[in-house]
């Protein structure tokens, strides 16, 4: 590795970064294709809570509390927001469009609130599907005053927010094109003893720069990478270590999501031959992920080329402990999951992560994490992934 950089000098270089926020008349189709689905499969009402899916389909964000505040969806009509009192005044300044609320004080019920407004809204036979990340704290009681006309909201929310437009995919590339900038960054400022801490704070800068607010950043050297989410201690970057690094930040509320695995230093053959069946798992993951595909295929193929190289089986160490990836959207870690037993068809518009680690405990660990967005033709990259462990982001990488 030569021509690294300072941080501070390549922090100097980083310029904001934008695309299109996600229009009004996309959130309106959105509400109309959850509604299409309630109605096709007898819904009459959807509740939202603060979560990624009441920003998902009406815009805005709420911080989830002891307290409920969220909205119900209905099969016909215009939303109905609900919030305790004294929350309103930014609540409604935060509607994309005026909206009715139901407002409940500190010594109401809002269970029966919400209860008594689908009645209302649907009769007293509605059912009300939960968005599934609602706290059983809210959950319970919400089922008890509809007495037991509820469901999970499972088979209407995913299916939607799954399939990302043009617009998602076009936010989520510049978060990932931002991101590689970042990763390129750290491979070319490492320096002996530096601490993954003062890597960290570089990555989080390095995101502000660009535009976007940071989300995550993992730095991990030497025996610290064979463990998937790291070690609670710092630690301090020695010639011949194998570096990990994971981040992300988020751009429009979408994130990035991105990890490299090098060798800071000369690599060792044995280093260089666990780095190369990682690649391979990972390319092979790649193939596999063809429209129309049960999302397990993806984890099938990488899992089992690193049986073949000797690794695993299955989910044992030495080889992938976990499952092979996660989709991406407004929520980090969201469907579809790449891993055994998800049947769920490749489609077009699904974004998730190749991420097939190869764990050897004790020695070092290595994970090529990239992004895939479906197309009608296949999967696509949104960043250019891993070729080589002396060069991990191409050619002209090393180039200030």
């Amino acid at each position: 590795m030569t021509a690294h950089t300072d941080f501070d000098h390549a922090l100097g270089r980083f310029q904001p970064v934008s695309a299109p926020a996600i229009t009004d008349a996309e959130f309106a189709a959105r509400q109309g294709a959850l509604q299409q689905s309630m109605r096709r499969e007898g819904v009459d009402a959807v509740w939202l809570d603060a979560s990624t899916s009441l920003a998902y389909f009406l815009g805005h964000a709420l911080g989830r509390s002891e307290r409920i505040h969220g909205a119900l969806i209905f099969a016909q009509g215009e939303p109905l927001h609900v919030s305790p009192t004294f929350e309103a005044p930014k609540l409604r300044s935060l509607l994309r469009n005026p909206g009715e609320i139901a407002c409940w004080e500190e010594d109401e019920d809002p269970y029966a609130l919400i209860a008594a407004a689908v009645r209302r809204r649907c009769g007293d036979g509605a059912v009300l599907a939960l968005d599934d990340t609602t706290p059983w704290l809210f959950a319970a009681p919400i089922s008890a005053r509809m007495e037991g006309r509820v469901i999970p909201a499972r088979t209407l929310i995913p299916a939607l927010r799954q399939i990302k437009s043009p617009a998602e995919i076009a936010i989520m590339q510049a978060a990932m094109t931002a991101s590689w900038q970042v990763q390129r960054a750290v491979w070319q400022g490492l320096r002996a003893g530096i601490s993954t801490t003062e890597v960290c704070a570089f990555i989080d800068a390095a995101h502000r720069a660009q535009g976007l607010s940071p989300l995550f950043a993992a730095a991990q050297f030497g025996e610290a990478t064979a463990y998937p989410h790291g070690v609670p201690d710092p630690q301090r970057l020695q010639p011949g270590d194998m570096v990990l690094i994971d981040m992300g930040a988020r751009l429009h509320g979408y994130p990035s999501d991105i990890t490299r695995t090098y060798v800071f230093g000369t690599p060792t053959p044995r280093q260089r031959e666990l780095w190369d069946h990682e690649r391979a798992a990972h390319a092979a993951g790649f193939a596999a992920a063809q429209v129309g595909a049960p999302c397990e295929s993806v984890d099938r193929a990488a899992r089992n080329y690193l049986a073949q190289a000797g690794f695993g089986p299955g989910y044992a160490v030495p080889g992938l402990p976990h499952r092979t990836g996660h989709g991406l959207g407004l929520d980090i870690h969201e469907d579809p999951f790449i891993v055994k037993g998800n049947k769920t068809p490749l489609a077009p518009g699904m974004c998730f992560s190749i991420e097939p680690m190869l764990c050897v405990y004790g020695e070092c660990g290595i994970r090529l994490e990239d992004i895939v967005f479906m197309t009608a033709d296949g999967p696509r990259w949104f960043c250019p992934p891993a070729r080589d462990i002396d060069r991990p982001f191409g050619p002209d990488a090393n180039v200030a």
